[in-house]
């Protein structure tokens, strides 16, 4: 958890109850007693008004909130078109996310912002022409967060089939089609998969470590030596799309 984050939640924590001693603190973060008592320490210095000891415990005084979020119109527009987007391309788990973190937020903004969510003029419509998947774009997803390999059957644009176990390293969204950045055990090289290209998926219960040479850094340096070589020469090489 970052520290931002871990401040954040001793604040919620504090709202929550009347009294909370810095062990009942350590024990739902995660961190040590010592590590509380500094960051209260510091939550008291920026000016939230906390009160209490070592030992005893520590409240929170009536009447403090954390600050309403504040945007500008165009960073309104700017999340609200983000997560429409995702609502009209993405599948429906990463769809619904995207539809309970702008809730989220017109939650908690102030009432002089919370219509302009709303208000958005900003569309992204469903009745739109997507490349059809038969793989679980959300079992891909949990695969990049945990590295896990994947196992699936592909078909490219010639029409060939290979099997292919890979390391998935990213997913990218190239209206109508989403790819799969991973690296290509079979090929001993990075390759973009399409997901409408791909069937018979398993996430394998094996796990990667990062290996230089394999990560998506490596990939992203890989790719733009080949937009410049690309640049350069008429006909340069580049990552096949499942080749």
């Amino acid at each position: 958890m970052r520290r931002a984050d871990r401040l954040f939640q001793i604040v919620q924590e504090l709202r929550r109850h009347k009294l909370v001693t810095a062990r009942r603190l350590a024990d739902t973060l995660e961190v040590s007693e010592r590590t509380i008592y500094r960051d209260i320490r510091d939550l008291a210095a920026s000016g939230v008004p906390i009160e209490g000891e070592a030992g005893v415990g520590y409240v929170l005084q009536r009447g403090f909130d954390l600050p309403p979020l504040m945007f500008t119109e165009e960073e309104i527009e700017a999340l609200v078109l983000g997560a429409r987007i995702i609502e009209s391309w993405a599948d429906p788990a990463l769809a619904k996310a995207a539809a309970d973190v702008v809730a989220k937020v017109q939650a908690v903004l102030p009432e002089s912002l919370r219509d302009q969510v709303e208000r958005t003029p900003l569309a992204a419509p469903a009745d739109h022409s997507a490349a059809p998947m038969s793989v679980d774009a959300a079992a891909i997803r949990a695969a990049l967060r945990n590295r896990r390999k994947l196992h699936f059957h592909y078909r490219n644009a010639e029409g060939r089939a290979s099997e292919r176990a890979v390391r998935p390293l990213a997913l990218a969204f190239y209206g109508p089609v989403w790819l799969l950045i991973a690296w290509c055990e079979l090929r001993g090289d990075f390759r973009a998969f399409r997901l409408d290209r791909m069937h018979e998926m398993t996430v394998l219960e094996e796990r990667f470590a990062e290996e230089r040479g394999k990560t998506l850094h490596d990939f992203v340096i890989a790719d733009r030596a080949r937009q410049r070589d690309r640049s350069m020469t008429p006909c340069p090489p580049r990552i096949g799309v499942g080749s």
